[in-house]
């Protein structure tokens, strides 16, 4: 029996995508269309001012929209678990 689960290659330079919020989602022809936001940092004179830009077009299947939530979900339900504390790898017991 063949195995249906996908081959996945380690790929040397992936994408690595930080956001602060996803403010606008939709659908168009069938595929989840959601715009991830940033808060940048921009001097002007002396001053700093603050925008948000969007800086990620997210767009999948309903199926691959499916797989990112649970995978968020799992990601959430992890985060909320009480962790261990770790001891750094040079302290002493």
């Amino acid at each position: 029996m063949a195995n249906d689960a996908p081959v996945f290659r380690n790929s040397s330079a992936p994408e690595f995508i930080y956001f602060d919020g996803a403010p606008t989602f939709g659908v168009y022809g069938g595929a989840i269309q959601v715009e991830l936001a940033s808060r940048v940092l921009i001097p002007a004179g002396g001053n700093v001012d603050v925008e948000f830009v969007i800086n990620a077009h997210l767009r999948c299947s309903p199926a691959a929209a499916l797989e990112l939530r649970s995978a968020l979900e799992k990601a959430l339900q992890m985060l909320a678990e009480p962790q261990a504390p770790t001891v750094a790898a040079n302290q002493l017991n």
